[in-house]
């Protein structure tokens, strides 16, 4: 069965986040130009208009709505006065270049404050530079206060009314992305299983790219899981039960690869796009139990997208978790009946995530195998209490070392900068350098980022305006068509913004064309003197990161790296020391903690990674190091999960000599962690004994580790080893303990 538009929606777009975004946008838009037209406003006064609801709307992004309100309200004051003295000082030369940059700095300083300090300063420089656009003037200014009350207004109606968004519904959105998700990522699988040896590679790496997808989605949620719940408990057992089903898929695509294979496949396969098969991979296997996997896995993909109920489903269900039982396994080799082991706990997974989900279930048709797991549910329901207090995060930088600081000063002397440089192209249009010298410091952190954004800006550019020339050819001055076009594109810009810096790039050239057109001030010069004014205003921000408190990538992907370090060691550390029987942590917590580094160390590693780099060697040797590190994250995620279901589930049992077999691997954890912030240091990574062979009983009436100890010790074992990996790439000797 395909997937249907609205699951395929979904999982395309988690929450609907970006479809909301761009439907408000283009509603209050759109309102204000309904309202102004009606009104009887000069196209002036439209464009304003647009262009103030546009701001006043995507400005705004805290996740309450009351405080989405507060930060509405204040907004317009700041608009109105920004409108004011854009207009009064854009006479002045001198007076309102250094008043530009003042407010330049203000506006990138109050990121410092929260979400509301960042829209109040987005908004304070936007309108300023709409007062520039538009070519304000003192006449002018009451029907352009008109313009900027009637936008925010709109904006407000579609916010608050017409594109309503609530926590609570943006998490409900979220959770039904992740199971469609899940489905995308189980058919993969099931892709994988039938692939010939031609297909298996692309079949691998569309695995790789839907379990990554799937992490996103659990990301996210995490984030919307503080507003969006009634109270801390519920907001637990989803996230309890949201990393069991992502652990439990990821699991069982790694059964499948190493059932595919002549040995057991290695997680960082699932990580390292282009990382080498396990040997033995050939012809899809076709016998009987193979065919009972397929009918399986679709089973699965089912049960995971359908509401539970009807005898059919319930059957599937049944079936599916009774391979959680030895005797129900199909004979099979090992590596296949682990498939199915895997099929029974994923199916487990999706039990557990669909009550959290959807609350109490049809249990009337439950075999002995489903009551089991939902006694097992409900009794780590019942064990769900508080987080224990965290310590204090170290002291935040201070004075130029603060990140926002720091962002201001530079981005300032940039836009100094581009207003010189953009003067001397334009005594017009000098302010499209300043905007692009803005736009290119937001969200970013250190000298490659900003180059890669620029670049990125630059090409979008250069694609708008080609596309510009075309449009305005076309649409000539026919005013209601080509705010058609302008409310098509501004939708197209939000949608995509998340995806493609380059796209949203495109659309925001092609809207301005457009704009153009609409003042009459539209020709090719125009638009190309808006490419020199880009072009320039890269530069400027290139210029000042890395000439101004500069923060290059290298020291900032190892800042973040060894963020990522230390949330490994502590999740590491707390899930083997409650294993080894201590008293229960926010494990879940800080395994989030730890993802959530990964991806800002994902993010800003982009420059090193990007495919266009002139560096190949470091390209590959950051892949390999962020690709150990999602495996790592994986290990640490699977061992924290089964060490928050140790006070609830009577077949698992502390055993304290776990403490011992991880202690090694927090030990190199850590020492990698001080080589890389410090390279002076004399920290040494440690080999020694494989973690199994650790946990060898003293005597032998002793027995050696169960089912669950078993995995235990399998992610234990692949964290090791993984962590020894880093050692190499990062330059962190290794010394050799006793083998």
């Amino acid at each position: 069965m395909r997937a249907q538009p609205w699951d395929r929606l979904a999982a395309a777009d988690p929450g609907l986040l970006r479809l909301t975004a761009g439907l408000r946008t283009v509603t209050a838009v759109a309102l204000a130009l309904l309202v102004l037209a009606l009104l009887r406003a000069g196209v002036t006064h439209l464009v304003a208009g647009a262009m103030a609801a546009m701001v006043a709307t995507f400005a705004v992004r805290e996740k309450r709505r009351d405080r989405q309100a507060v930060t509405l309200a204040l907004g317009l004051p700041v608009a109105l006065v920004s409108l004011s003295l854009g207009t009064l000082l854009n006479a002045h030369v001198v007076i309102g270049d250094l008043f530009f940059v003042a407010l330049i700095f203000c506006a990138v300083y109050g990121r410092r404050f929260g979400d509301r300090g960042t829209a109040l300063g987005l908004i304070g420089f936007q309108v300023y530079f709409l007062s520039l656009f538009v070519r304000a003037t003192v006449p002018l200014l009451p029907g352009l206060y008109g313009a900027l009350v009637l936008a925010f207004g709109c904006s407000a109606v579609a916010r608050f009314v017409l594109v309503a968004q609530t926590p609570a519904g943006v998490l409900d959105r979220l959770r039904r992305a992740f199971r469609a998700r899940l489905a995308q990522l189980v058919a993969a699988q099931t892709e994988l299983l039938d692939a010939g040896p031609q297909d298996v590679e692309k079949a691998l790496e569309v695995v790789r790219v839907r379990t990554a997808r799937l992490h996103e989605s659990a990301l996210m949620i995490q984030g919307r899981l503080e507003d969006g719940t009634s109270d801390e408990a519920v907001a637990r057992l989803l996230q309890r039960r949201v990393a069991e089903a992502e652990i439990a898929a990821e699991r069982l695509g790694l059964m499948l690869l190493t059932a595919r294979s002549a040995e057991r496949a290695d997680t960082l396969t699932l990580h390292l796009p282009g990382a080498p098969l396990p040997s033995g991979v050939g012809q899809p296997v076709r016998d009987e139990a193979t065919e009972v996997l397929r009918r399986d896995l679709e089973a699965l993909r089912l049960l995971v997208l359908r509401p539970d109920r009807g005898a059919a489903l319930s059957r599937v269900r049944n079936r599916l978790l009774g391979y959680r039982d030895e005797e129900n396994l199909p004979h099979a080799s090992a590596a296949v009946q682990d498939v199915f082991r895997g099929l029974g706990e994923a199916a487990r997974a999706v039990l557990g995530l669909r009550t959290a989900l959807d609350g109490p279930q049809d249990e009337s048709d439950d075999s002995p195998a489903t009551t089991r797991s939902r006694e097992e549910l409900d009794a780590e329901d019942a064990a769900i209490g508080g987080s224990e207090e965290r310590e204090a995060d170290e002291a935040a930088p201070t004075g130029l070392r603060r990140p926002t600081t720091r962002a201001a000063v530079q981005v300032a002397v940039g836009s100094a900068l581009a207003i010189g440089g953009g003067e001397l192209l334009s005594s017009q249009r000098w302010y499209w350098a300043v905007l692009t010298c803005w736009i290119v410091f937001i969200n970013t952190a250190s000298t490659g980022e900003i180059l890669v954004k620029g670049y990125r800006r630059l090409l979008g550019t250069v694609l708008g305006v080609v596309a510009g020339i075309g449009l305005a050819g076309l649409v000539g001055h026919h005013t209601w068509t080509a705010f058609a076009l302008v409310l098509l594109f501004m939708f197209a810009m939000f949608y995509t913004a998340p995806l493609s810096y380059t796209l949203m790039s495109f659309f925001v050239t092609a809207m301005l064309g457009l704009l153009y057109t609409l003042l009459n001030t539209y020709s090719l010069a125009v638009l190309v003197l808006r490419v020199e004014e880009t072009a320039l205003g890269a530069a400027c921000g290139i210029i000042a990161a890395a000439v101004v408190l500069p923060v290059g990538t290298d020291r900032r992907t190892n800042e973040l790296l060894v963020t990522v370090l230390d949330r490994l060691a502590d999740v590491t550390r707390s899930a083997v020391d409650q294993l080894s029987g201590a008293p229960p942590a926010d494990l879940l917590d800080r395994a989030r903690e730890l993802d959530q580094a990964l991806a800002d160390l994902r993010a800003s590693a982009q420059p090193l990674t990007h495919p266009i780099t002139p560096l190949r060697t470091r390209r590959d040797t950051a892949r390999y190091v962020v690709a150990l590190l999602e495996t790592c994250a994986y290990h640490a995620r699977s061992l924290a999960a089964t060490a928050v279901l140790l006070p609830a589930k009577p077949s698992i049992a502390a055993d304290p000599r776990l403490r011992g077999a991880g202690g090694r691997i927090v030990h190199n954890v850590e020492a990698i962690a001080a080589r890389v912030a410090d390279r002076q240091a004399v920290a040494e990574v440690e080999t020694g004994q494989s973690i199994a062979s650790l946990l060898r009983p003293c005597t032998p009436a002793v027995p050696r580790y169960g089912q669950v100890t078993d995995r235990v010790l399998r992610h234990l074992q692949r964290l090791d080893q993984a962590v020894v990996g880093l050692a190499r790439p990062l330059g962190v000797p290794v010394a050799r303990g006793a083998q």
